[in-house]
């Protein structure tokens, strides 16, 4: 995986969290990051999901047909 650099701001308790968590679990406070960050956008693929559940103009597909048609494609 390639690194990009990046100059954010945060709130400063944001940063002290990070920094209390980086030493206690002696990480890199960019890895603590990345690790929030991973877990963060599992929760928004999740609301993602949610709300094209709910809109009106979405496709559904039968789970047994679903996989009949993966099965065909094999």
């Amino acid at each position: 995986m390639n690194n990009v650099r990046l100059n954010i701001t945060l709130p400063s308790a944001v940063n002290d969290d990070i920094n209390r968590y980086a030493q206690e679990l002696n990480e890199k406070k960019s890895h603590i990051i990345a690790s929030a960050l991973d877990m963060y956008f599992d929760y928004l693929d999740l609301r993602v999901a949610e709300k094209r559940l709910d809109e009106d103009d979405v496709v559904r597909i039968p789970f047994d047909d679903f996989f009949k048609e993966l099965e065909s494609d094999v």
